[in-house]
């Protein structure tokens, strides 16, 4: 086998129509859509019929939409204009989210004052929320930021109850849900967020757009200044066939979404099976085998490997043609811990070896034969 790519939470291989769809926007829709011309508004058309498709596959309104260039800009702007102009004075997250968020926050504080709560966690990474429902009583305008579904361990946050518990203490909510958007139904008429942030390329779609989910009237400021593009909330020219390919790729996730979802979330028990057999002494990090608290799209292992032998363990994966990431792909290259299993794991645990593998439509149950006997074989 020449190669298998189990890396699809970092980024997912886009669909052929996507790239068509793409393709085509580039080919014949190169107008800028701010002009007044045929061209222009020929453009500007494909953004807004993309808009109303995007808000449709979440029951929201369309000016709710705002197209950003992916999950780090809409974090971004969502925090930054939180303290900056909504007059936020303190903000309630964990200590395992995407470090666009956490890192965010960590500017932040250089500038502006306000006051920072980590809600408990237990030891598979779920959030208590009791102690939110406590962090909310502060008397403080309050935004709670927290992941729908971790990127690296796969736990589920019960996002309808954190809305809930928001809504019934006046706090904002924010949700990084870049990698449940396309994979879940999120019907955001019946769960109350008031900012959300996706990105297509975790759902077959490009790299380099996303968008943010608005509420009205939440009174949320540009952090990019310039035109008066997307409702005045992020300037800068529009890239149309990015934003046209995200269209796509959502439409064709949620179209196929029951038939994908089976597909993967098998293949992600035969993962489960298959490694619990070859290899008995492998544990699973968070609830990441758990296929009702976590997400069907991935599975995070703890394998019993020595420090120094660990060590070439990527590298030899590599050398094998199997993609994988020992946690987000954001710090992949990096010598350090991953942030989030430091949160959960013993000291001797984090000795060892863990690998995130992540599946997709595109992967088969020779794919996961092929890496699991790698593994065995290394070990």
């Amino acid at each position: 086998m020449d190669s298998v790519y189990f890396d699809n939470a970092a980024t997912t291989q886009m669909r052929e129509d996507v790239i068509d769809a793409i393709t085509d926007v580039m080919r014949y829709n190169f107008g800028n859509p701010s002009s007044s011309h045929s061209f222009g508004r020929s453009s500007k058309s494909l953004i807004e019929q993309s808009r109303k498709t995007i808000a449709s596959c979440l029951n929201v309104s369309a000016s709710e939409i705002i197209f950003t260039s992916g999950g780090t800009e809409a974090d971004n702007l969502v925090l930054k204009s939180a303290i900056k102009d909504l007059e936020v004075s303190h903000i309630v997250t964990s200590k395992i989210e995407h470090h666009a968020v956490l890192h965010t926050i960590e500017e932040l504080q250089k500038t502006h004052k306000f006051s920072l709560s980590y809600v408990n966690l237990d030891a598979h990474g779920n959030i208590d929320y009791v102690h939110l429902e406590t962090l909310l009583q502060a008397d403080k305008k309050t935004l709670v930021s927290l992941m729908h579904i971790n990127n690296e361990i796969g736990n589920i946050l019960n996002i309808k109850r954190v809305a809930d518990l928001c809504k019934a203490n006046d706090a904002l909510f924010h949700s990084d849900a870049v990698q449940s958007v396309g994979h879940y139904n999120l019907d955001l008429q019946d769960i109350k967020v008031d900012f959300l942030a996706a990105s297509a390329h975790k759902f077959h779609g490009p790299k380099g757009v996303g968008f943010t989910f608005v509420r009205k009237n939440t009174g949320l400021k540009p952090q990019i200044i310039g035109g008066d593009q997307e409702r005045g909330l992020r300037a800068g020219t529009e890239s149309i066939h990015n934003i046209v390919g995200l269209e796509m790729a959502l439409k064709m996730a949620y179209k196929n979404l029951d038939k994908e979802k089976l597909y993967v979330k098998e293949l992600k028990q035969y993962f489960i099976n298959k490694i619990k057999f070859d290899i008995p002494e492998v544990t699973f990090n968070g609830h990441s085998a758990d296929l009702n608290k976590s997400t069907f799209t991935l599975v995070n292992v703890c394998l019993p490997i020595p420090p120094k032998k660990a060590a070439m363990l990527l590298f030899q994966l590599d050398l094998k043609g199997i993609a994988c990431s020992k946690g987000s792909a954001c710090q992949s290259g990096s010598s350090q811990n991953s942030h989030v299993l430091s949160q959960i794991l013993s000291d001797e645990d984090l000795q060892k070896p863990s690998i995130r593998f992540s599946f997709s439509i595109y992967n088969t149950k020779e794919d996961v034969d092929y890496v699991i006997a790698v593994l065995k074989a290394f070990i």
